[in-house]
């Protein structure tokens, strides 16, 4: 991918933060990775908005479904990813 540079103004005590734990070099791919994550954020605000356009806010049932599926993922994903778990599928 091409690259260019560009100029921006960040809050001096943030940057010099990132710095610090990006080590020399990793400042540009930490903010490159950082605008990324927003763009992607920003894509799923407008399809969050889309999908509410078009089928209407969510009923109680659906909400009370979706964070029971939630709930039910992360538990799935914290007995998975505990100490110790090595993430290979039990023989069955």
């Amino acid at each position: 991918m091409a690259t260019k540079k560009y100029t921006v103004t960040l809050p001096e005590e943030l940057a010099e933060e990132i710095r610090r734990e990006v080590g020399p070099g990793g400042f540009s791919a930490y903010v490159t990775h950082a605008i990324g994550r927003q763009r992607e954020q920003d894509r799923l605000g407008e399809l969050v908005a889309w999908m509410q356009e078009e089928g209407g806010p969510l009923t109680e049932l659906e909400l009370t479904a979706a964070e029971a599926e939630l709930r039910e993922a992360g538990q799935h994903f914290a007995e998975h990813d505990a100490p110790g778990h090595d993430h290979l599928p039990e023989a069955g």
